[in-house]
């Protein structure tokens, strides 16, 4: 019988697999300004104790899905930046589609009224991603950062909950 691709809770003994997929990320230039995977501990304290993810299939994970708070301040609160990442060899599976659904589903349950991501222009399957389930794009903000020394722009993409904070 073959296993089905499922979502659950990420745990911290989950770390190995999902900085794997993070490092292949970063190898891409265009997945994030982070140059190296931080240790769990780092990691762990700059993203939000719930809705944290994995894909799993066969106990493999296949990517993973995460918050982090956009400001210290309550007024903020209910707002959160999505991470988001696929291994390689699993991309074109709906390892993202099922990972972004459930962290908005989840993220609403919890009240929050706006996911936020932050996108290089290069990363047009991320784009596709985010527009499919329900982001808009609000903006770009130009040159705002350097990778390797070249000056980078960053796509801003939105999606407000339909039942959260209205």
């Amino acid at each position: 019988m073959m296993a089905t691709l499922k979502t659950r809770e990420m745990q911290s003994s989950d770390w190995n697999a999902v900085a794997k997929i993070y490092a292949e990320g970063i190898a891409t230039g265009y997945a994030t300004f982070e140059k190296n995977i931080p240790t769990y501990e780092s990691w762990n304290n700059t993203h939000l104790p719930m809705c944290r993810l994995v894909a799993v299939k066969n106990s493999n994970v296949m990517g993973w899905a995460a918050l982090s708070p956009v400001s210290s301040r309550c007024v903020y609160g209910g707002v959160a930046e999505v991470s988001i990442y696929v291994s390689e060899k699993y991309k074109g599976h709906g390892v993202g589609s099922m990972l972004i659904n459930k962290l908005i589903s989840q993220s609403e349950d919890k009240g929050f009224w706006t996911l936020q991501s932050g996108i290089f222009p290069e990363n047009e399957s991320s784009i596709a991603l985010h527009k499919k389930a329900g982001f808009r794009y609000i903006g770009r903000r130009e040159k705002v950062g350097q990778l390797n020394g070249i000056w980078k722009d960053n796509l801003l993409f939105e999606r407000r909950s339909k039942s959260v904070g209205i």
